[in-house]
């Protein structure tokens, strides 16, 4: 194929470019020379179209919220016809020759079948396990009910699979599955981790006023659903303000989910108003000031079916800011990190609340666990070479010669501001990136 293709991805449970993952993997196929399309759900005050950045961005009005097996059901049945619908709209604008979807869920398969007749491929990037998810949520089916709900969902992943050209998975458990449940023939999937871009992504000096009259922020950077431990947050919080007396730390709680109402009533039940601070959704600019800011990033997601095998961004993204990361023992978490984070057993609170006052207390520690994390994100996590394996997916799947993700190479991370006035950090020079790792508290 010698003219530029015409890529068009679905996601349904964020909005671009909000979802990061998604976000890198349009800029990656815009540089590589493909024109991009993408449908989504609308964030608050988003137009139904623009134009960002090169990519053709289409949104719908997002349904309400859902409750129960036919609320979710309902909202799937929703999204999936107003995505059919705007797929059209895009099909009349130009043709498109590759169709990505991103679960969850797992039915925009049905959609990629009827483009098939077409001539569209389909590649389904894999960012969820959903039958995993209902486990972790619900426990093992034992209802006539639940056992159903679970087959369903079971059914609907082999579907997506076998509907596939390609898999890119966002890390090697997601690929084994690909393999065994999918039945997917390993040369067709590809492992394309959600990496930080580093170029981007670069500590900046701290702001004090984040800090809020405390000597330590603490940073907790996520979705807030009912299977991301947020919970726990507040219980560490507790023990940490009223158990130890510890009143000088700050907890900054970034992000939005289906729980964050009621994690702000069991905050303000607790008394933890004047130490705990809900942002709610943030974007680029918040989240390095913050993460910059902060002495310490928090990862309590609890064992599960689901997290045990799932890669949490937020660990890498602590990393790429220098910012020492506690976090329970999970095993693609431990991939994640490395040697560059404080590990707990799973579920043991107060075990994490000694782990985390342990480091906050160990500017030393703290440095070179800062220090360390970023360079590991530089050398093994980094978005790059990430982009060039999804590039490549696209390069094979429609013959086109494409000119890479970065033809520009790769910037310079000296000192500078960044595009919001912040002085960045020159993380180019060791010592200096070791002394802003080490003194990052508000003494």
């Amino acid at each position: 194929m010698t003219s530029s293709p015409h890529v068009l991805i679905i996601v349904q449970n964020l909005p671009v470019p909000l979802d990061r993952r998604v976000w890198l993997e349009c800029r990656a196929l815009t540089n590589a020379g493909y024109e991009v399309s993408v449908i989504c759900p609308k964030g608050p005050g988003d137009p139904a179209y623009q134009l960002l950045d090169g990519v053709h961005i289409y949104k719908y009005a997002p349904p309400p919220q859902a409750e129960g097996a036919l609320g979710y059901a309902w909202e799937f049945l929703y999204c999936w016809v107003r995505t059919a619908l705007l797929s059209v709209k895009v099909r009349a604008r130009r043709r498109f020759d590759v169709m990505q979807a991103c679960n969850p869920p797992d039915t925009y398969w049905a959609l990629a079948l009827l483009w098939r007749l077409g001539g569209v491929k389909f590649v389904f990037d894999h960012h969820d396990l959903n039958p995993e998810v209902f486990l972790s949520r619900f426990g093992e089916p034992k209802g006539v009910a639940g056992k159903l709900q679970y087959r369903i969902l079971k059914w609907l992943e082999r579907r997506t699979f076998r509907t596939a050209d390609r898999v890119t998975s966002t890390n090697t458990s997601y690929q084994k599955i690909a393999w065994t449940r999918g039945s997917v023939p390993p040369e067709h999937t590809s492992v394309v981790r959600s990496g930080p871009d580093t170029t981007v992504m670069r500590p900046v000096e701290g702001v004090d006023e984040l800090r809020r009259g405390g000597k330590h922020l603490v940073a907790y950077l996520g979705i807030m659903g009912p299977q991301d431990g947020v919970d726990g947050v507040l219980e560490v919080a507790k023990r940490v303000v009223f158990d130890r007396g510890r009143t000088d730390v700050r907890f900054a709680l970034l992000g939005f989910g289906d729980c964050l109402e009621d994690l702000k009533k069991q905050a303000t039940a607790w008394r933890l108003d004047p130490y705990v601070e809900f942002t709610g959704r943030v974007g680029p600019e918040q989240i390095t000031r913050y993460l910059s800011t902060s002495s310490a990033g928090l990862g309590p997601d609890p064992l599960s079916p689901l997290n045990d095998v799932s890669t949490m961004n937020k660990t890498m993204e602590y990393m790429a800011y220098a910012l020492p990361v506690v976090t329970y023992r999970l095993q693609e978490t431990v991939v994640s990190a490395g040697d560059c984070a404080v590990f707990v057993e799973p579920g043991d609170v107060e075990a994490f609340t000694t782990a985390l006052l342990d480091l906050l207390d160990d500017a030393e520690r703290r440095g070179r666990l800062g220090f360390e994390g970023r360079r590991r994100c530089e050398a093994e996590l980094d978005w790059r070479p990430q982009a060039e394996n999804y590039v490549a997916v696209f390069d094979g799947l429609t013959g086109f010669a494409s000119r890479g993700p970065f033809p520009d190479g790769r910037p310079e991370l000296g000192a500078g501001s960044d595009q919001w006035g912040n002085k960045m950090i020159d993380v180019s020079d060791d010592a200096v990136l070791r002394a802003f790792a080490v003194n990052r508290t508000g003494e």
